[in-house]
């Protein structure tokens, strides 16, 4: 009989090893699914079930309003955990339950990771210096503000991006094309890193240093474009976790605080359906209160 703890460390290590995940990542797996095992007392994979998992639920959804507070969204995070737990044990083609049998609860909105203007401003200040990296990282955090580019896109840039234009077209999610603008700010940071480049790669972001030497691709993938920004966000004492979809999140909602209606900002964005861009419009709520203020009950005694 399979060892459940053995097996989990073995997962834990394949997330680690091969799917290159955070050691953040790791240690919230290894306390969620702990914390299933040990409420279920699970000692074999055979023993995960659809009744273990389903009381197991009901016991986090008995936490909320305590001082535990676990939200729907926060007890997500443990089913996602176990869910890839399973998938892992399916794998390895050892019987357990179905991934599949495990839905996670619906929450009612997206909440949205933000910083305020001055961490933005504190983050695009970062990259310092003359050198072909600094100028580079410099490139691609304006690009990320100009654009609202998704990481997988703006990694797959090529090095003729036409500057002379105020635009260009990308191909998204779902091979849909939409134009994208650059500002004059994002233009200048790309035309002095591309004109210290020294090397004939068609990416328009590439690796330098140490990690360009042995590698047959120079492009940046999107998980070296997420440590780049990460590393300038701990540089500008940003404690929040930051990434290229929280740049985007700041692209977006800057448009609408300064004025632009939700359909441009759905284009600008990529997104098929207007509510996936609706999760924004909690930043504009500012301006109903003034409305409010200024125009509610002046006739009343």
């Amino acid at each position: 009989m399979a060892d459940v703890k053995k097996l989990k460390n073995q997962f834990l290590e394949y997330l680690e090893i091969e799917k290159g995940r955070s050691i953040k990542t790791i240690e919230n797996y290894d306390r969620y699914l702990a914390r299933f095992l040990g409420y279920a007392k699970i000692s074999s994979p055979s023993a995960i079930t659809e009744s273990a998992v389903r009381e197991f639920r009901l016991h986090l959804n008995r936490q909320r309003g305590t001082t535990a507070n676990l939200k729907l969204k926060t007890q997500n995070y443990y089913l996602i955990a176990l869910r890839a737990f399973l998938k892992f044990l399916r794998k390895m083609e050892i019987e357990s339950l179905s991934p599949e049998k495990i839905e996670l609860a619906k929450v009612s909105s997206r909440d949205l990771d933000l910083i305020t203007q001055e961490e933005l401003n504190r983050l695009m200040r970062g990259p310092q210096g003359s050198s072909v990296s600094a100028l580079r990282d410099k490139a691609i955090l304006e690009l990320f503000f100009s654009t609202g580019l998704r990481v997988s896109e703006l990694c797959s840039l090529p090095r003729d991006l036409d500057l002379s234009r105020d635009s260009f077209s990308i191909r998204g999610k779902g091979e849909k094309v939409r134009v994208v603008f650059i500002s004059p700010t994002a233009k200048a940071a790309l035309k002095e890193y591309l004109k210290k480049r020294g090397d004939v790669d068609e990416a328009l972001f590439v690796q330098f240093g140490k990690a360009s030497k042995n590698a047959k691709d120079l492009r940046l993938t999107p998980r070296s474009v997420e440590r780049i920004v990460k590393q300038y966000a701990i540089k500008a004492g940003i404690t929040r976790k930051v990434t290229p979809h929280v740049i985007r999140h700041s692209f977006a909602t800057d448009l609408l605080e300064n004025g632009a209606d939700l359909r441009s900002v759905q284009a600008l964005l990529g997104h098929q359906n207007i509510a996936t861009t609706q999760v924004y419009t909690h930043v504009t709520d500012k301006h109903l209160g003034e409305i409010h203020k200024a125009f509610h009950g002046k006739r009343r005694k």
